[in-house]
């Protein structure tokens, strides 16, 4: 995308063709954790601003934590981003763009916003005298119209709504707010306000009204600055020629952003017509909201609930939510041990972020099988390490997330036997409901990783059951499979939401699951996986070009007998494995080209995976991974790194990233190749795939649907 630069030290865009507009016009998109959007957003602009003018983009980021910004600089690196401390809000981002938008009419957008070609230029061609805002025609992704158009908010409007519904009261103009009439639509002309997806507004109504309120944070402000503007001659004007496609936010999916949408269009009327007036808006927000809630709807109680402890003005959107005794704490039964597994994995990951707004109770792993001399690998071990992470009772083990508890129960992993099973159950469950009473989580939502965990949770007071199917565990090896499958089939039939990271999976058991399943997929932790400086002694000793792994080298996930196929066939090069292994390593003792560096810290492995030149997915041709979505593909490519992997299906989805190979000599071929040319992409295109993927944003998605209506 080419430039010249502008006023205040910006990219601007002049345009050839029509007559330029005697001033700049600024983009100011406000972001907070847009990262999976923002680029698609981005990449429309071009095409939008064609004969719009000088013109300039401006992102203000409001402390995202999901490599936002990175997402930014890769799509566009002329973009300015104003980078801000914390999230306090919509407004506030959008005061701190007006600032930096110094002499230029400011078009405000969503990261969701997709403009049409030449909306840019059809939006300002819509400016007249008495025009302060303009705003264009919205769409859904299919098409169809989307309500973008107001009335202006009075309490007759309100209980209109609430008796006929919106979209009906809407065809009348005392009885409802938003204009569903589809012909409005297709005319343009003067509207009292119009939601802030997309708006224009000139210099001269920035200068002449001020800024947006901020105490609002996210919701009314909009409508508070437009009525603000029109009562002082800057009307706001539809123009329907000016397109843009919005994909949509969470309000109406979110307790949290439902209540403050609710509550600040009573606080609005407050403060245009005073205490008495608002008490009528509440009256008629709570009477709409209440049959609603009776029903069921977790956004309208959470309304209802707002409206009863409302306060002058919302809380900073920067702090946490508090968790009140009505937001439900989490008990998850994890397949991992937080105390010895790695802590890269996806329970551990979600949890963790959970806990940054609920109360959460991890519960440790309590297995597949009963480890047996003969059949598990590392019998004894693995007898002593679960004993020890038992020992460790209950404990907080992050400081800066107070609300995350782990603990490990004591198990009886006997799962042949249905009279012992019954009993491992009891005893299971009475350490958990123990525990949850001492740390006052009562009914909470569960969430399931492991199938065994149904014995358990089917006599455990719960409010909600969530099965987080990461894997296929009747497909372990080392498992009574035959039992396993049908604790698999009970949970999955038990469940109030199946979450699922293998579309493989998802689709072989749509019929058992139907609208229960949702695909959620792996995230990546964006901050943690960054190329290093400076690598760890112990690999930077070792000579390159180096072939690396790292992640648990479990005999029944990774196909040894490759392992050494790439010893042998690149005597040259130096094969890294990082990882604890469950079998022996001696077949590699012979290979002076193979360096088993064993387990290490989560904290240290990108170092570690800076190191590599080609990075390795070898994986066994088995069901348990025909149905398996590993972390680390992302992982790698979070780290830029060239990767080659085996065929399975979820490694499809990056066909122009991971070089695919099927068989130990497509393999080795495709090693070779990636050793020379680099791989597939570059280290920043594969850095870039991935910048949506945050864990922070699963673990959103997760909590929206555990707690939303179902």
């Amino acid at each position: 995308m080419t430039s010249a630069r502008g006023g205040a030290g910006l990219p601007s865009r002049p345009v050839a063709g029509s007559t330029q507009p005697s001033r700049p016009i600024a983009i100011v998109i406000v972001t907070y954790n847009s990262a999976e959007v923002i680029a698609d957003c981005l990449r429309a602009l071009p095409a939008a601003l064609e004969g719009a003018g000088e013109s300039r983009i401006i992102v203000v980021d409001n402390a995202s934590q999901d490599g936002t910004a990175d997402v930014v600089a890769l799509t566009d690196n002329e973009v300015k981003v104003v980078h801000r401390t914390g999230n306090d809000g919509f407004a506030a981002g959008v005061n701190t763009g007006f600032a930096h938008a110094d002499g230029c009419d400011v078009l405000v957008l969503n990261a969701d916003i997709r403009l049409a070609p030449g909306a840019v230029k059809a939006l300002r061609a819509a400016v007249q005298p008495g025009v302060g805002v303009v705003a264009p025609k919205l769409t859904e992704p299919d098409g169809s119209i989307q309500h973008s158009l107001r009335r202006t908010p009075t309490v007759l409007r309100t209980l209109g709504e609430a008796v006929l519904g919106g979209r009906r009261a809407g065809r009348f103009g005392p009885l409802g707010e938003t204009v569903t009439k589809p012909a409005a639509y297709e005319r343009a002309g003067f509207v009292d306000w119009a939601t802030g997806a997309a708006w224009l507004v000139t210099r001269e109504c920035i200068e002449a009204i001020g800024p947006i309120e901020e105490r609002y944070l996210l919701y009314s402000e909009e409508t508070e600055f437009m009525l603000r503007a029109g009562a002082k001659g800057f009307k706001t004007y539809y123009e329907p020629a000016a397109r843009a496609v919005h994909l949509g936010g969470e309000s109406g999916t979110s307790p949290r952003l439902w209540s403050l949408l609710v509550t600040n269009k009573v606080r609005l009327h407050r403060e245009r017509h005073g205490k008495v007036a608002a008490a009528g808006m509440w009256a008629a927000s709570l009477l709409n909201s209440l049959p609603r809630a009776a029903r069921g709807s977790a956004t309208h109680k959470a309304a209802v609930k707002a409206l009863l402890t409302q306060r002058a003005w919302p809380a900073p959107l920067s702090a946490p939510a508090k968790p009140s005794k009505d937001a439900p704490p989490y008990v998850c039964f994890s397949a991992q041990d937080w105390w010895y597994h790695n802590q890269a994995h996806s329970d551990f990951q979600l949890m963790r972020r959970v806990a940054e707004h609920r109360k959460v109770l991890l519960v440790n792993s309590i297995g597949l099988r009963m480890p047996t001399p003969g059949k598990s690998t590392q019998f004894v071990r693995r007898i002593l390490r679960k004993a020890g992470s038992v020992a460790k009772l209950v404990r907080r083990p992050l400081p800066d997330v107070p609300g995350y508890y782990v603990m490990t129960p004591l198990p009886l992993p006997f799962y042949g036997s249905e009279r012992v099973r019954a009993l491992g159950a009891k005893l299971v469950r009475a350490q958990v409901r123990a525990v949850c009473a001492v740390l006052r989580m009562p009914n909470p939502i569960v969430v399931a990783t492991i199938p065994t965990a149904w014995d358990v949770v089917q006599g455990f007071e719960h409010r909600r059951l969530v099965f987080n199917r990461s894997d296929r565990h009747s497909a372990f090896p080392e498992a009574d499979q035959s039992t396993i499958a049908a604790l698999e089939d009970k949970l999955l039939a038990g469940s109030d939401h199946v979450l699922y990271v293998s579309r493989q999976l998802q689709g072989e058991e749509s019929g058992l699951t139907q609208d229960r399943a949702h695909f959620l997929d792996h995230g990546v932790d964006l901050q943690h996986f960054r190329r290093r400086a400076e690598l760890p002694a112990d690999i930077a000793s070792i000579p390159g070009p180096r072939i690396g792994f790292f992640g648990s080298l479990d005999d029944y996930l990774v196909d040894f007998d490759l392992l050494e196929r790439l010893a042998q066939e690149f005597p040259e090069a130096s094969l890294v494995l990082i990882g604890d292994a469950t079998l022996s390593m001696e077949r590699f003792a012979k290979y002076p080209n193979v360096h088993w560096l064993d387990f290490r810290p989560y904290a240290q492995i990108p170092a570690y995976g800076t190191g590599f030149d080609v990075a390795i997915m070898p994986w066994l041709d088995n069901d348990w991974i025909k149905h398996a979505n590993p972390i680390k593909m992302k992982e790698y490519l979070a780290l830029g790194l060239a990767v080659v992997s085996t065929d399975f299906p979820e490694v499809h989805q990056y066909p122009e990233l991971i070089r695919i190979a099927q068989g130990h000599d497509a393999f080795v071929a495709a090693v070779r190749q990636t050793l020379t040319d680099g791989g597939l992409s570059t280290v920043e295109g594969r850095r870039e795939a991935v910048l949506p993927a945050s864990w922070d944003s699963r673990a959103r998605q997760l909590m929206d649907l555990a707690e939303g209506q179902r």
